[in-house]
């Protein structure tokens, strides 16, 4: 997975605790903290995708087990999300900083020490939640000590592009530190750089604080969490059980009355985790949906193309993470050529453009066979898919922020992070099923090529239908810089 969506500088002015006015660190040092933790995040989204194959091998991991390795994480993660941002405004984004943190860390630890397949699952889950506290406050933190201008605009630019990196290198990473040590170390490695973030973050960092009579929403975000986690467990048991066993149309339903009971908690709350009201601006309503197709399509791109690269290409861990870095800097060259095309066609257009690139890039993969070269197999489709998809995901996080009421900008920059997060996991459970069905139990690699090729070929009809709702639900006029 790549970096989260940039969050506007528009947020609501910070209150610096009067404890904390004295010692307020200078601005490179918050940035700094601030950095380190979300480049921990999001790196621990792709970190493990090199890694997935040992710790099958290792703890005896089913396919199914196999997907909620990423799943546990990503659905935790984008489901508590809005909650750890308003648990910051509320108990202060220091606070929550260190003690996302320090979750965070103790759940890698946890997790690297994992005896049996359940235990890593667990650890992994606490592991997003863990992040989904940490995440919101690194960005609030950086806005609060640098004034609005071109200063603030420079800082939350280093903010974005290091979370970008921290996707583009979790592959790599990944696969140097399994064929180095062991799969475990994907997770451990995280101890001892979030032990000397906490301490620095202990000592630099000044509390601040913007609640104005905020409450925590708990029961939306277990309601949220909880029902989409049930649905995507639905998904993926139709690998097993067909779609009409009980086994699987008992959590699907279940899911969506979940879901259905959280839209009406979030109705009725007098100050909701996730307000309504928000998706009748057309630009919040399309751009949410649009980026949870599109992340449903990109976050399985990483992970059929790792499990590609070693199953049937037999490449080693290291291997596999070198072979993804010319997809991931595609990511970045797209994201840095969004700007401009968005000023020459338009934020929409630009979005579909991207969406369209995209699909190309996935037919193209869908053509991959068990005995492809590198560069026709993986090097080029990757790039083109990474980087359309990048093409979209700018504009379309513009046009959300820019169709929300000024003090809400914060509130709409989550939720099409977690319109993005949720999409990859709930997709990932999809195009899994997808493929399984295609192989049929078949091990070789031209039966398991086939698999893959059937859900890149799935995700195409998923960016086109994207690329069509872009074209007639977003709105045509270009949004503000």
């Amino acid at each position: 997975m790549t970096g989260m969506v940039q969050a506007p500088s528009e947020l609501p002015a910070a209150r610096i605790a009067p404890s904390d006015r004295r010692r307020a660190a200078p601005s490179w040092a918050v940035l700094l903290a601030a950095c380190a933790g979300q480049f921990l995040v999001v790196l621990d989204v792709s970190v493990v995708n090199t890694a997935l194959p040992s710790m099958r091998a290792d703890l005896g991991l089913s396919a199914l087990g196999l997907q909620w390795v990423v799943n546990a994480y990503s659905i935790a993660f984008a489901g508590f999300m809005l909650l750890g941002g308003r648990a910051g405004d509320l108990y202060g984004r220091k606070r929550m900083f260190l003690v996302g943190l320090g979750l965070f860390s103790a759940a890698s630890l946890a997790g690297g020490m994992a005896q049996e397949g359940w235990q890593l699952l667990a650890a992994r889950a606490a592991q997003g939640l863990g992040a989904a506290v940490l995440a919101p406050s690194t960005l609030a933190l950086v806005t609060s000590c640098v004034p609005e201008g071109p200063a603030r605009t420079r800082a939350i630019g280093v903010w974005s592009a290091v979370g970008a990196a921290g996707g583009a290198t979790g592959g790599l990473v990944g696969g140097v530190l399994t064929d180095a040590l062991s799969w475990r170390w994907t997770l451990l490695i995280n101890v001892p750089v979030g032990a000397v973030v906490v301490v620095l973050g202990a000592l630099w960092l000044s509390e601040t604080r913007a609640g104005g009579g905020r409450r925590l929403d708990l029961p939306g975000a277990v309601l949220v969490t909880a029902g989409l986690g049930t649905l995507a467990y639905g998904i993926v048991q139709t690998e097993a059980s067909g779609w009409t066993a009980p086994g699987t149309l008992l959590p699907l339903l279940a899911g969506v009355a979940l879901l259905a009971v959280f839209v009406a908690v979030e109705s009725r709350t007098e100050r909701p985790l996730m307000p309504l009201k928000l998706f009748r601006a057309r630009s919040v309503s399309a751009a949410n949906v649009a980026m949870l197709m599109l992340g449903s399509a990109s976050f399985a791109m990483w992970y059929f193309m790792t499990l590609f690269a070693q199953n049937v290409l037999d490449y080693s861990p290291t291997r596999a993470g070198l072979a993804l870095i010319p997809s991931s800097l595609g990511f970045l060259a797209g994201s840095h050529l969004a700007p401009r095309l968005m000023a020459l066609v338009g934020g929409r257009m630009a979005a579909v453009t991207g969406a369209l690139a995209a699909a190309v890039g996935y037919a193209w993969q869908s053509t991959m066979t068990a005995d492809g070269g590198y560069v026709t197999t993986i090097m080029l489709p990757g790039l083109l898919m990474m980087s359309g998809v990048s093409l979209a995901v700018t504009p379309l996080a513009t046009l959300a922020t820019s169709g929300a009421a000024h003090g809400e900008a914060g509130l709409v920059s989550g939720l099409i992070n977690t319109s993005r997060t949720m999409g990859g996991a709930l997709g990932l459970a999809v195009l899994s099923t997808v493929a399984a069905s295609r192989t049929a139990g078949g091990t070789s690699a031209e039966a398991l090529t086939e698999g893959y090729a059937t859900a890149f070929r799935t995700g195409v009809g998923v960016l086109l239908a994207a690329a069509v709702l872009m074209l007639l639900w977003l709105p045509r006029r270009n949004p503000e810089s």
